[in-house]
């Protein structure tokens, strides 16, 4: 199966998943395409955050800790769906697999979850009891997007430069967790000046 970098500037629809495929490999393929949130054929990535952004508002409802085991266990298997359904499409990072974003939206929304499970002002050590709403306020969200989005975009180094030089399904997944990880680390830093 020959493998070929899409030309992302151009609106293309989703590579099917191939139909002598298993039914293990339609589920990763789904999982890939972030159970469909991937499939617009115009900005791709976007609606595929949007879509991780919802799961994750659901998985915060785990707390803290058990987001982080979900959002530990999505960056493991990450690697293997996002190159599993790479291979399936026969495309190299399709724009289409939205997989790694769901992932490093999930990080960036952690630092959320931190920053209102813990007190900042209190060595982040008391537990603060509020709830749905006010602990999920929507311009923290919008504003955890928006980060996520910009570094996922802009892909200043090391991003760009892992990005071009790590390739299979590590490489499609570890550009998007550093994306998180730089967009959770502003989104603390902000919030320390906020609160």
């Amino acid at each position: 199966m020959t493998m070929h970098k899409p030309d992302v500037r151009k609106a293309n629809p989703c590579p099917p998943c191939p139909p002598d495929a298993s039914g293990w490999e339609r589920l990763i393929y789904w999982l890939g395409i972030g159970l469909g949130s991937g499939l617009p054929k115009r900005a791709a990535g976007t609606w595929g955050t949007v879509g991780g952004l919802l799961v994750g508002i659901g998985l915060s409802w785990l707390g803290f800790w058990g987001f982080l085991a979900i959002t530990v266990a999505g960056g493991l298997v990450g690697s293997y769906i996002c190159g599993k359904t790479s291979d399936l499409m026969g495309v190299h990072d399709d724009p289409h697999i939205v997989f790694d974003e769901w992932v490093g939206m999930w990080i960036t929304l952690l630092a959320l979850k931190y920053c209102y499970q813990f007190d900042p002002l209190n060595n982040m050590s008391h537990y603060r009891i509020d709830t749905w709403f006010g602990m999920w306020q929507w311009g923290h969200l919008l504003m955890a997007f928006v980060l996520f989005r910009f570094f996922d975009i802009i892909k200043p180094f090391p991003i760009k430069w892992v990005d071009r030089h790590v390739g299979g399904g590590f490489g499609i997944l570890i550009d998007d967790v550093l994306a998180g990880v730089m967009a959770a680390i502003v989104f603390i830093g902000l919030m320390f000046i906020i609160i």
